[in-house]
């Protein structure tokens, strides 16, 4: 390790450098990364870690909140996506986030194994892929479906049921390889759109509309808000 010159500050390693380090330290070596080859990438000591991270729980569910954050980006921040037809907005978004997997296979396996870790006075921590990513989804959807207007009881569920699906069947789409085939992100795209659909779909039916996934859901809402309007 490179030691300052004498009498200059040593160089200020930030929470962000770290998780940055971090994540190196599990594209290259794996989803089991130890403290000490955090530190090491970083060109740290493992005492300076410590010093920005209360513990490896404090790492690691950073870690959870970057790439989640990364990952999901496109499931709940971008409103135009309700003006396209939803099989081709939920092709976009699971496009975007295969892409965004593939850049980084490992760390979603390291956080998709529902990896449990020790943290100082409070037991173990469970990190959880998905949590924030349906809450910024429910929060979007809740938006839209107050503005058209429609029921949002079962929101909450439906993006949880979303999230669950999307993790769950990306850890089966990264299990036979280490880095997918093209025919198997494909495929992978493929039917977390169907599936996707299906469970949106089944709430929309459970408010009595029935959606065409080739028609805009904004234009097959405002449909449905006119006739209720008119009392047809």
């Amino acid at each position: 390790m490179a030691r300052s010159s004498a009498g200059s500050a040593p160089r200020t390693v930030t929470r962000d450098d770290i998780v940055d380090a971090a994540i190196r330290v599990i594209d290259r070596d794996g989803p089991r990364p130890s403290m000490d080859d955090i530190a090491r990438e970083a060109n740290i000591t493992k005492p300076r870690l410590y010093r920005q991270f209360a513990d490896k729980g404090d790492l690691f569910t950073e870690i959870a909140t970057r790439m989640s954050r990364q990952a999901f980006s496109a499931t709940g921040s971008d409103m135009t996506l309700m003006l396209q037809p939803p099989r081709a907005a939920l092709r976009r978004v699971f496009t975007d986030y295969a892409q965004g997997i593939l850049e980084h296979p490992n760390v979603f396996r390291f956080l998709g194994q529902g990896q449990v870790v020790q943290q100082s006075g409070s037991g173990v921590l469970q990190l959880d892929l998905g949590r924030q990513a349906a809450a910024r989804l429910s929060k979007m959807a809740r938006s839209v479906a107050e503005a058209v207007p429609l029921e949002t009881s079962g929101l909450d569920y439906l993006s949880r049921a979303l999230i669950g699906l999307l993790v769950s069947i990306t850890d089966l789409w990264l299990s036979d390889s280490d880095t997918p085939s093209t025919e198997q992100t494909a495929e992978f795209i493929d039917q977390a759109t169907e599936l996707a659909w299906g469970l949106i779909d089944g709430y929309l039916r459970r408010q009595h509309v029935e959606a065409d996934p080739d028609t805009p859901i904004f234009t097959t809402l405002a449909e449905v808000n006119q006739a209720r309007s008119s009392g047809l």
